[in-house]
């Protein structure tokens, strides 16, 4: 009987482990890479960022921007100031001074002593003082805008206040001549030469003679500022010499020479710049310190400045 003898399949043996990267790696080979698999994906870093740098601080609108060539910019009124009630904004009379007990006590003095001048005297009315500029607490603000009269009879503390009023400050004496003298840094807004009429002084005539055949006498009269000469208003709305125009960029200051004297901050009493009948010819220098801060006339005028924001 034949037995039938199974047929034994050979064995392989256990299965040899996988070779892994490191394993396929010679000795003394850094290893490469782990194969790709599941897991977060490989940050990659931003690019670097545009930095754009902070704007330029600006004046404001009704001022021009001084750029000195030492020393940090800063902001000065385009034109010589107006005033106005800072709670009403009601414009205060450029005839009278910006203090209502001033006003009140000069519109009441001057009603007694009309008529006893020359001929244009007699003739030329007192302006009007509103009776809403008698009342107390009337603080005046100065605005600096084209093509107004420019507030005169205001004295260094009428000055002080109103700029403070408006967020500003009086110019040191380094900063107004700065400002006058320009970009090119000139004697006279146009120039380093006397040129007659490119700015509003040494004019023709002087209120004084022509209202009291005398320059040196009643300067608070509210008249002086009316009077004209054959050759237009001695006093110029503000803006109206537009040769006379202190350059910065392409933006100018007006009439810091001649117009109005302006006042600076000086305890002691300085105003500069001249006025228009006053008879001297040195420009961005001219400066006057025999006044006190509470001295005002019909000449004295105001000019602001402040810092950048």
């Amino acid at each position: 009987m034949l037995l039938a003898i199974g047929c034994e399949t050979e064995s392989a043996g256990p299965p040899a482990p996988s070779a892994s990267a490191t394993d396929s790696v010679p000795s003394g080979i850094a290893p490469g890479l782990p194969p790709p698999g599941p897991g977060p994906e490989a940050s990659v870093p931003p690019s670097a960022a545009v930095l754009t740098p902070p704007p330029e601080p600006q004046c404001p609108e009704e001022m021009v921007k001084v750029r000195p060539k030492s020393g940090a910019p800063f902001c000065v009124d385009r034109f010589e100031a107006t005033t106005s009630d800072l709670e009403t904004g009601a414009v205060l009379s450029p005839y009278y001074p910006p203090d209502p007990a001033k006003a009140r006590y000069l519109a009441d003095l001057w009603k007694d002593k009309t008529g006893t001048g020359s001929d244009l005297e007699k003739a030329t009315r007192l302006p009007e003082l509103p009776a809403w500029q008698r009342q107390k607490g009337l603080a005046p603000v100065a605005r600096s805008k084209k093509g107004e009269v420019p507030q005169g009879y205001a004295s260094g503390k009428d000055a002080v206040v109103a700029c403070k009023n408006a967020g500003k400050r009086l110019c040191t004496l380094g900063e107004w001549k700065t400002a006058c003298r320009g970009e090119e840094d000139r004697l006279f807004p146009y120039g380093d030469t006397y040129v007659e009429g490119r700015c509003n002084i040494f004019r023709e005539a002087h209120p004084g003679v022509l209202l009291w055949e005398d320059p040196t006498i009643n300067h608070t009269d509210p008249r002086f500022n009316l009077v004209r000469s054959p050759r237009g208003p001695l006093l110029r709305r503000t803006g109206g010499t537009p040769g006379c125009a202190s350059k910065w960029g392409d933006d100018a200051i007006y009439d810091m020479v001649g117009n109005l004297d302006e006042w600076i901050d000086d305890d002691d009493g300085t105003f500069v710049g001249g006025f228009y009948a006053r008879g001297k010819k040195d420009g961005c220098d001219s400066k006057v310190e025999s006044h006190v801060l509470s001295y005002a006339d019909y000449s004295t005028g105001i000019r602001c400045c402040r810092a950048l924001p």
